[in-house]
């Protein structure tokens, strides 16, 4: 077993990067438990802003960014999933219109306000007010900064979790995955699907061509981390089957499984909860269908040898 305790009391701060003419980047260091990316299209009379962030403080700093850059309101919040780190900021971007899937408008309501103990290191979260989208989608809308297309789409199955969306401006070849990707960070699918996830990288999202990815978290990259991820996600297909086969727990199979490179990713323990979603995999059933979640996290911890570690 090999994995690495990312305590870094002090991170890097967030940057801007303007990825294409008027399309930016906000990414937030180091991209661990809580500390997503977002980005966001400055448009001659408004700004789209793709995902918000995990803590009042945080959010701030991202619109105050976004300041920086352009004088003009944040007229249209796109979320790309449910998870907190992505939404529990909403309801900062006063007068924005919060557009996302229709299970994530449900996905956040069933999480519900955010929480550390008993599975996380105590996280300020400040003052936070569930806002979930009230502009709602099946499949997809597009929306527009000026002239420039982009198009937002639900990928079609479970992946990362059961609503992902990514934002694709396909004139710009430029793509916000979301949490379908992570650099230099562990994947994580417990409200997901390992299976489903390899489906969508493979038939939605690399066919799509992009030449440039906002992940989720983690630095900028190109289309090479949609191959990366697959090797991961592979592994822990393979290393479930071998755990089944063995009799073990999602646990136990962890506590033996020899990491290699990937225990050098941020969140080593996740997969701990990635093999619990696996194991129900090998079990049958529909693909991002609901597990144990609390359990699954708790295993997590048993791993971890403390709770999880969270900057945010």
């Amino acid at each position: 077993m090999s994995t690495v305790h990312h305590d870094v009391p002090h991170l890097a701060p967030p940057r801007t990067e303007e990825v294409s003419d008027g399309v930016f980047a906000y990414i937030q260091p180091d991209g661990s438990w809580w500390i997503n990316n977002t980005g966001f299209l400055a448009g001659r009379r408004g700004v789209i802003s793709v995902d918000a962030c995990s803590t009042v403080r945080r959010t701030r700093a991202y619109l105050e960014a976004i300041s920086a850059v352009t004088p003009q309101p944040v007229r249209t919040l796109i979320n790309t999933h449910h998870h907190g780190d992505h939404t529990f900021g909403n309801h900062l971007f006063s007068g924005a219109t919060i557009v996302g899937h229709e299970a994530t408008r449900a996905g956040i309501l069933d999480w519900g306000e955010p929480r550390s103990a008993p599975f996380w290191t105590e996280v300020d979260w400040g003052d936070v007010v569930l806002e979930p989208p009230f502009l709602t989608y099946t499949e997809s809308v597009t929306v527009w900064s000026d002239e420039l297309r982009a198009e937002v789409f639900h990928v079609g199955g479970p992946a990362h979790t059961t609503n992902d969306s990514v934002v694709w401006l396909p004139e710009r070849r430029v793509l916000f995955s979301g949490d379908l990707l992570f650099n230099g960070g562990t994947p994580f699918l417990v409200q997901g699907s390992v299976a489903g996830a390899i489906r969508v990288l493979e038939e939605v999202v690399e066919p799509l061509g992009a030449t440039t990815i906002v992940p989720g978290h983690g630095g900028v990259t190109g289309p090479e981390l949609i191959d990366e991820t697959l090797g991961y996600l592979r592994f822990v297909q393979a290393a479930a089957r071998d755990g089944v086969a063995a009799g073990l727990t999602p646990l136990e199979t962890a506590r033996d499984l020899d990491l290699g490179g990937y225990g050098e990713w941020l969140d080593p323990e996740r997969i701990v909860g990635n093999l619990h979603r696996a194991y129900a995999e090998v079990a049958g059933g529909p693909l991002g269908r609901r597990i144990d979640v609390p359990t699954a996290l708790a295993d997590m911890v048993a791993f971890n040898g403390r709770p999880l570690s969270c900057y945010a």
